[in-house]
């Protein structure tokens, strides 16, 4: 019988005697033996779907992204012009929405101000008003 009989994931004599010594040992690898016994069976197609995620994940990397990447021919003519003039068509419509979110913000902006110096006013007519009625007229503030 050679290793890799004896350690299969299986509940076998080799591997619960691991897996006991393991947790004699040190627990964590008992729990990983006994991790590789109940789960064991299913690593071969864990291994191969991580490694498919991580080759796509990494070959997408690879790939350039964003609004500057090269434009590649398909072969047909028709369709990479046609394909051109729609990506062109949508960037201006992005740049005019951008264009009208930098007017919004600053309308925003503008009424945040108009409101603040409003409420602003309000609280200094309302803080003379009182000193008025408090000390009569307003008295200048003074250092001492």
């Amino acid at each position: 019988m050679n290793q890799s009989a004896l350690l299969r994931p299986d509940w076998t004599p080799a591997t619960i005697a691991l897996m006991i010594l393991g947790f004699m040992v040190f627990w964590p690898l008992g729990l990983a033996m006994l991790a590789y016994i109940i789960f064991g069976d299913r690593l071969r197609g864990f291994k191969r779907d991580v490694n498919q995620a991580t080759d796509g994940f990494f070959a997408s990397c690879r790939r350039p992204h964003g609004r500057h990447r090269p434009h590649v021919s398909t072969g047909n003519v028709a369709f990479d012009d046609w394909r051109k003039a729609e990506i062109d068509r949508i960037e201006e419509e992005r740049r005019k929405l951008d264009e009208m979110r930098e007017e919004f913000d600053a309308y925003m902006r503008e009424l945040r101000r108009a409101k603040d110096q409003e409420e602003f006013d309000r609280f200094m007519r309302d803080r003379r008003n009182a000193k008025r009625d408090d000390n009569g007229p307003v008295a200048e503030y003074q250092t001492p």
